[in-house]
């Protein structure tokens, strides 16, 4: 964890001249909306108005959580180690979506409750406890998931990679998002808590009453984003956290998928407020938190289309727009280049 002290916010000069490339281009001044801020953004953390995303990543978290003892699933653990070994083969929904948009995908097994083939070995334990029960892990396991995630950054980084996406796949992973969600906004369960998968009102409120007991009985610290990840989280949602971390620590921007990234994503922003400069959000999640989650960060997804997929496919679906933004930006349709009066930013 001594890396933190390494995280420093952006250098705004960088987003400065990204922004001034975007006014020379022959259309109206700030017409690509959020894409605009999401390239200045990317120039900041680049330290270079050339923005380079071609290299990209999904890196996808994979563990199990005790929680699913509740009834909160409709299916039983034994679907986390399929899933994540079909992600690792290359044959799952994110593997579908990362050939057309030209990324690279690595499954990560961080707590998965078997040994699964194909994915990369950084397994912390055989699944969480039960939240409802008491707490999901030791506070030395959460700070190792965390460390994962960083470290997982920093190879990324040695092998040249220009922008990482974070994903996720857990049987019971929504579960614990809520209650670091409950958490972290301070909200009650059923304000927070969505059916995840496609449960039941039956299977809901079991879902209820298990984040419930789990905010009781743990009494997580919201100021302290490694006891909330210990208490009541997952493994996947501290490697995420690390994801996020060491994206700051290394200089490369990582995409929020949903509201399990999001939830890491905020719990990264308490650990080092900073690393928000790192961040790109990509949609807003229809599970209940999605949206909280990102307006704790004060960031705005442009995509708003009830995602609920999962494995980092939310932040895959923001590539090609990205892809399209930068084409605009490097564009040589510019005002001076065709003599027309350049537009001027009104006050």
């Amino acid at each position: 964890m001594e890396r933190l002290k390494l995280i420093t916010p952006t250098d705004k000069r960088w987003s400065e001249l990204a922004h001034a490339r975007w006014n020379s281009v022959a259309k109206p001044l700030g017409s690509l909306g959020v894409f605009e801020e999401m390239v200045e953004k990317i120039a900041a953390v680049q330290k270079t108005a050339d923005v380079d995303i071609s290299k990209r990543t999904v890196v996808v978290m994979c563990a199990d959580n005790g929680v699913t003892a509740e009834g909160v699933t409709q299916t039983d653990s034994e679907v986390t180690a399929v899933c994540a070994e079909a992600i690792g083969n290359g044959t799952s929904n994110i593997n579908v979506l990362a050939n057309i948009y030209g990324a690279d995908v690595i499954a990560v097994d961080i707590g998965i409750a078997r040994n699964a083939a194909s994915v990369a070995d950084r397994k912390i334990m055989y699944g969480t406890d039960n939240i409802a029960k008491g707490p999901a892990m030791s506070r030395e396991q959460a700070e190792k998931a965390i460390i994962s995630g960083i470290d997982i950054v920093r190879e990324l980084a040695e092998n040249d990679t220009k922008l990482i996406l974070t994903g996720e796949m857990g049987i019971g992973n929504t579960t614990t998002s809520a209650a670091v969600s409950s958490v972290l906004l301070g909200l009650s369960p059923e304000t927070v808590t969505g059916r995840g998968a496609g449960l039941s009102d039956a299977g809901l409120l079991r879902k209820i009453n298990a984040v419930k007991n789990a905010v009781r009985i743990n009494r997580p610290d919201s100021n302290d984003a490694v006891d909330v990840i210990s208490k009541v989280g997952g493994l996947d949602i501290g490697g995420m956290t690390g994801l996020f971390l060491g994206g700051a620590v290394y200089g490369i921007p990582v995409i929020i998928d949903g509201v399990i990234s999001a939830a890491a994503a905020v719990l990264a922003y308490k650990l080092v407020p900073a690393c928000i400069d790192y961040m790109l959000p990509s949609h807003v999640s229809d599970e209940p938190a999605g949206k909280l989650l990102l307006e704790t960060l004060g960031l705005r997804a442009p995509v708003c289309a009830g995602l609920r997929l999962g494995e980092g496919t939310g932040g895959a679906m923001l590539l090609p727009l990205l892809d399209g933004a930068i084409s605009v930006y490097n564009s040589s349709h510019r005002f001076d280049d065709i003599g027309i009066e350049r537009y001027v930013e009104q006050n």
